[in-house]
């Protein structure tokens, strides 16, 4: 080969390698900025993945050294930018089955089957406490198929967007938290299983749909509008934050927070001493949209399980992509016996 081409590929790779691991390693900061940071985790995966593929193509001619180090940058996309996790499953003796599901529910009236579909996703991952955001359309629902919706689980509870249904005796009541960019209305519910009650909040964060769009059409020009986008679920994070601060039970915290877990957004209530069940317990990459987008496939994780150190987390996985543009995710969670 030709030192200038031999040069060429060089000088490709280290550029390739070294874009794909400042990106990476930046990801997992956690911070509020740049613009552009936050901007990348919603990225479609192969969008991250194909720099560092790519590097591994330009290093094939040079030697198994500059091969294995383009590998290393692609896996490093795999397992650290797409948020690969693979932990044991615990055994699930005394756990309880949480399920959080971003429903659109008004949608599957108008789509053939969809309520149907709705009703064997949650009766096919059984669980024992389920909440769903933007859930109104349930209402609505025929209510033989109410009925089958809520199957097993005696408890149920409506509230605008949210919905509620629980095996165990559960009391909730609609809440809201000031933000800097106004009120943040979520659901809170008191559950009593048999190891003991803990307390419950569905919350549903601003999308980032408006914020995407800009930045995918406008480019540059569109970073004002992503930038705001982006504060607006900062804003409620810290406000539902400041809220958890004053419970005093266990407490578990599932919704569409429309946020990756390596955003800042997740970050907040991290502090707060909440742990993502499907980090803490889950196998695989867990992505819960994008399935019914252009790319056809799942991901992004932006819908969680959250809970306080007080619970053992036995296993998290997330369910089917029929139903809704949102798959769901379910948790099996212990409380020991105090």
């Amino acid at each position: 080969m030709r030192p200038f081409l031999r040069g060429a590929l060089r000088g490709g790779v280290i550029v390739l390698v070294a874009a794909v691991i400042t990106v990476t390693a930046a990801q997992q900061i956690g911070s509020e900025g740049p613009w552009w940071l936050e901007l990348s985790r919603y990225l479609p995966f192969p969008v991250l993945l194909a720099p560092a593929l790519f590097a591994v193509v330009l290093a094939l001619p040079l030697g198994r050294g500059w091969v294995a180090g383009a590998g290393a940058a692609t896996l490093a996309v795999l397992i650290v930018s797409m948020g690969f996790e693979w932990h044991l499953r615990g055994d699930r003796d005394g756990a309880f089955r949480v399920m959080t599901y971003n429903a659109k529910a008004a949608a599957a009236l108008e789509r053939p089957g969809g309520v149907a579909a709705l009703i064997a996703e949650v009766a096919a991952q059984r669980p024992d406490v389920l909440v769903m955001q933007d859930a109104n359309g349930v209402r609505h629902w025929p209510g033989d198929d109410r009925q089958a919706l809520v199957a097993g689980l005696h408890e149920a509870h409506a509230q605008g967007q949210y919905f509620v249904a629980s095996r165990f005796p559960a009391r909730c009541a609609e809440a809201q938290v000031e933000s800097a960019v106004g009120p943040l209305t979520y659901v809170r519910c008191s559950v009593e299983p048999p190891t003991g009650a803990f307390d419950l909040i569905t919350v549903h964060f601003e999308s980032p749909r408006s914020g995407l769009v800009a930045a995918r059409h406008e480019g540059l020009q569109g970073r004002d509008s992503w930038e705001r986008n982006h504060e607006i679920r900062l804003a409620q994070s810290r406000a539902l934050a400041g809220a958890i601060g004053t419970f005093v039970r266990p407490l578990v915290v599932a919704g569409d927070l429309n946020a990756p877990d390596s955003s800042a957004v997740l970050g907040i209530l991290r502090a707060v001493g909440l742990v993502d069940a499907f980090a803490r317990a889950g196998r695989g990459w867990g992505y819960t949209y994008g399935h019914t987008l252009r790319p056809a496939f799942s991901f992004l994780r932006i819908d969680h399980v959250l809970a306080s150190a007080e619970f053992d987390v036995v296993d998290a996985f997330v369910g089917g992509a029929d139903a809704s543009d949102h798959r769901p995710v379910v948790a099996d969670l212990r409380l020991p016996r105090r």
